[in-house]
């Protein structure tokens, strides 16, 4: 069976990071890229937050060069999903496309899935007037009016940070009560940019891809009554979902599914095993903090494997 100093599973900017740095320090790292290799900026159009692109980046074109710099130092690369992990003993027991091998650390970069609202016309303006990422994608929306979709804390906060680029800010919510802290809903309250739909479910986002969204069709929760909010586009907040099934049971998690590290570091509380990006990330999830928490993982990785097993 093979034996790998360092398996890291999942691709994106924390995976591709950590590969970088174990592969510059000699570890000779194994990738598996997932089904997604990039993540979720595969599904992002321009990145223009991500230091070092002044004139802004496609995000495939971006995980494609992470891709290449990983390579370049020797990684070596397996284009699929890891089916099962044990990590009962170490070196750790990795089954994925085939392939069976021991780890003696181990890498987690699964990343988080943004929970959508799974209807066609959604899904096919995404990244053209549709996001699921305020922080990312708010500039694109300079004063127009846009809605957000959702009832929590993440709904409040993308609402507030977008009334500082966008005219208005509609936020639509199924309910006329939210998940939301009260802190939140009042500073959202209080912000004359931002109006309420709310007891009223997006059924349609109106559009074409070429010139973006116009508006959406929302149908009300308790009359049923059907009816048309113009807006330049729509930022859908209902929450992520990190990819973490794969360690129910056998690493500590918090409620939601995010893996918990001892804070400062990417250890979790099986020593050898790391965890980096948005896997452990409820908080920032940008392409730069999970880049530096990958660099972290591999660093904490090789300080592992040099003290002999020792956290």
């Amino acid at each position: 069976m093979e034996h790998h100093q360092v398996v890291i599973i999942g691709s994106g900017p924390a995976g591709y990071t950590a590969a970088i740095y174990a592969a510059r320090a000699n570890l000779k790292p194994v990738i598996f890229t997932g089904l997604q290799p990039g993540g979720q900026l595969m599904i992002t159009t321009d990145v223009e937050n991500y230091p070092g692109f002044p004139k802004g980046v496609l995000g495939p074109e971006m995980m494609e060069l992470f891709r290449a710099q990983a390579e370049r130092f020797g990684t070596q690369m397996i284009d699929g999903l890891v089916e099962k992990v044990d990590l009962s003993k170490r070196p750790f027991h990795v089954t994925g496309e085939g392939k069976e091998m021991l780890a003696d650390t181990l890498i987690i970069a699964t990343g988080a899935t943004a929970k959508w609202l799974d209807i066609p016309s959604e899904k096919k303006l995404s990244g053209h007037g549709v996001s699921a990422c305020a922080t990312c994608d708010g500039f694109f929306f300079k004063n127009k009016e846009v809605g957000v979709v959702g009832g929590g804390d993440t709904a409040m906060e993308e609402a507030t940070f977008l009334t500082k680029m966008c005219a208005k800010v509609t936020i639509i919510h199924r309910r006329e009560t939210f998940r939301a802290s009260q802190v939140m809903i009042e500073r959202a309250r209080k912000n004359p940019k931002i109006a309420w739909a709310l007891n009223q479910g997006v059924v349609e986002v109106l559009g074409e891809k070429a010139s973006g969204v116009r508006g959406v069709v929302t149908i009300d929760t308790v009359t049923g009554e059907k009816r048309e909010l113009p807006m330049g586009g729509l930022f859908i907040a209902i929450g992520h979902s990190p990819n973490t099934n794969l360690f129910q049971g056998q690493l500590e998690m918090d409620e939601v599914g995010y893996l918990k590290v001892v804070p400062g570091t990417s250890r979790t509380n099986v020593a050898g095993v790391f965890a980096s990006g948005d896997a452990a990330d409820p908080t920032y999830r940008q392409a730069v903090t999970a880049a530096g928490t990958g660099c972290m993982a591999a660093i904490d990785a090789e300080r592992f494997l040099s003290s002999g097993g020792q956290h």
